[in-house]
């Protein structure tokens, strides 16, 4: 027993190391499906980061001088950001355009996702015909529908028609250069910020930490912002 002794704690060590070395190779795009409970005093972070521009013109609702604006990067396939995003609907009603302005970045989180870049897909797709913010609605409130099909492209055809898209069109710029175009240049900007998540929200230019994001203290944020920006 005393002759083993040694050689029972090389092999615990080596294991050990061995776990250390699983846990640090671990993802880091996904955040859990669930938002956790706020953490009290939780605020944005104070430095600002202008990044890379994104696509231009924006996905924006709200004014733009509006004194707050919260710039999301979102997945359509994420549970979190489906989470997010009647909180979100919430807020923009309550608030109302001149006070909250509201920016969606497209960052499909591939290959995780394996149909979240088709959605940002049909979503900018339908941004071409003025209509990003129906799509995306439809796409988010209807996730847990789509987000196990084997193939999406005739739910997001449907959705097209649904919201009065000419689907010829939209099948053509689904796959066309300025669709891919968009979803590049926020994913530029998305990694010029350090998003490395979804969803992941800026606040005036200040990242908004993930426990933040649970209603009550989120909007405790958007009041303390205009407070200070009235």
């Amino acid at each position: 027993m005393k002759r083993a002794l040694p050689f029972v704690i090389i092999v615990a060590v080596l294991a050990a190391g061995l776990l250390t070395v699983v846990y640090l190779q671990r993802p880091t795009t996904e955040l859990p499906t669930t938002p956790p409970a706020p953490t009290a005093g939780a605020s944005p972070s104070s430095a600002v980061n202008p990044g890379e521009p994104g696509a231009e013109p924006p996905h924006a609702q709200g004014n733009a001088n509006a004194p707050v604006t919260l710039e999301e990067f979102g997945d359509f396939q994420c549970p979190p950001c489906g989470i997010l995003h009647p909180i979100l609907k919430q807020f923009e009603g309550e608030f109302g355009p001149t006070k909250l302005r509201i920016i969606f970045r497209e960052f499909p989180l591939v290959p995780n996702h394996v149909h979240a870049l088709s959605a940002a897909r049909a979503a900018e797709a339908a941004g071409l015909q003025g209509r990003f913010w129906e799509m995306h609605d439809m796409i988010y409130e209807t996730q847990k529908d789509w987000h196990e099909a084997f193939d999406v492209r005739p739910i997001f055809e449907g959705y097209a028609t649904k919201i009065g898209l000419n689907l010829e069109q939209f099948r053509r710029d689904i796959t066309g250069e300025i669709v891919e175009r968009r979803i590049f240049l926020d994913g530029k900007r998305a990694h010029s910020l350090g998003v490395q998540g979804t969803p992941t929200v800026f606040m005036n230019g200040r990242e908004v930490p993930f426990e933040s994001l649970a209603p009550e203290k989120l909007k405790a944020l958007i009041n303390n912002e205009l407070a200070t920006h009235p």
